[in-house]
């Protein structure tokens, strides 16, 4: 049993983790790239996946719904994010502002790596001919 508490809390960190560097790796010149992947494989879980699971799939919260149920924890919402809002805080957001809040902040998450990125690559491309 300590077993899954210990996955429970691991993929609580690690979840949180990944959904803050989504939000904010493309502000280092040393993550972007990383960032863009991480943001790749969302949109790739979330729509590619999501196809076949129901859109904005998330198989990180999948496995850790699937943990939790082996906690005996049920009932637990679609979105991961609208379970980190309202867990801690007792409130019941609407799933539907959650997850536009979601589409805006990725959509401006993608739109700024690919332009940060897009900007190095430019300005190494650029030095390297002036050698």
């Amino acid at each position: 049993m300590i077993l899954w508490h210990v996955l429970d809390i691991g993929m609580l960190l690690f979840h949180c983790v990944f959904i803050a560097f989504n939000c904010f790796g493309m502000f280092w010149r040393k993550t972007r790239r990383w960032n863009l992947f991480t943001l790749a494989f969302t949109a790739f879980s979330w729509g590619a996946l999501g196809y076949w699971y129901g859109w904005g799939y998330c198989f990180l919260t999948d496995w850790h719904w699937q943990i939790k149920a082996r906690l005996g924890v049920t009932d637990l919402p679609n979105s991961y994010l609208k379970w980190l809002v309202d867990a801690p805080t007792g409130w019941d957001v609407p799933a539907e502002t959650v997850d536009l809040v979601a589409v805006v902040v990725f959509g401006s998450s993608i739109v700024l790596s690919v332009a940060l990125n897009a900007r190095d690559w430019l300005r190494q491309r650029r030095d390297e001919k002036s050698f």
